[in-house]
């Protein structure tokens, strides 16, 4: 059974199958379990478990990891998780065989990065540095974004990728504490990732994708984190 279940995992690798993307909802739906597990069976544990992992803009520095963790830990509430593996199986795969894996796990880890900056700014605009946030939405969004730049370019029908798009920008109007702003900030980098992934800047034009996603995925990491640090400082 192992054999046949890594002979299936090497098939869908080599052939543009949702290899990265099925690993993203594993690893998130093993951790909401977990917290769901150490919710019941030792508060205090899930309490630093979760507050070691959620993405609080004054302790980006402290905790440098959290911008990733903070990707793969949802609230108690299944919905939360649920709709958010929902959306990723939704466009996960299509970006999945367009782009290849490894370059679209980096717009995936970037577009949560991106989702981290743009919680942060928030809290230095409005010196509120209260704001946390955790779930993969951020990401999410900017893979919306990405599709949405693919699609125009390929001039594919977009209206119910708009109407899904739009229903996911209206749940903070329905449901409260989302952080929308992490939904923006990931949509911005993610668009923005995109559009030079596919631009033909001089010089790029003939490279490969993953060569591509090193260039302009590196600098926007650099961009970011500079954000984030910079915010940051304003709160200590």
């Amino acid at each position: 059974m192992a054999n046949l279940s890594m002979r299936s995992i090497r098939y869908d690798w080599h052939h543009g199958g949702p290899v990265v993307t099925q690993a993203i909802i594993a690893i998130c739906m093993a951790a909401w379990l977990l917290e769901v597990v150490l919710r019941y069976l030792s508060p205090s544990l899930y309490a630093s478990v979760v507050g070691g992992g959620l993405y609080a803009p004054y302790l980006a520095v402290a905790h440098p990891w959290s911008w990733l963790t903070s990707l793969f830990l949802h609230a108690q509430n299944p919905m939360h998780v649920g709709f958010n593996m929902l959306t990723l199986w939704m466009v996960g795969p299509t970006l999945e065989r367009m782009m290849g894996h490894w370059s679209y796990l980096g717009l995936y880890l970037i577009s949560g990065l991106g989702g981290a900056a743009g919680l942060s700014l928030w809290a230095w605009a409005r010196a509120d540095w209260s704001v946390s946030a955790y779930g993969a939405s951020g990401a999410l969004f900017g893979l919306f974004a990405a599709l949405l730049v693919v699609y125009r370019r390929m001039g594919v029908e977009l209206r119910s990728m708009l109407i899904w798009m739009a229903i996911n920008f209206a749940m903070p109007l329905v449901i409260p504490n989302v952080a929308w702003q992490a939904h923006a900030g990931g949509f911005v980098v993610g668009g923005l990732l995109t559009v030079l992934l596919v631009s033909r800047m001089p010089g790029l034009q003939h490279a490969s994708m993953r060569a591509r996603m090193w260039t302009y995925g590196g600098a926007m990491v650099v961009v970011l984190a500079a954000v984030i640090v910079l915010c940051a400082k304003f709160a200590m």
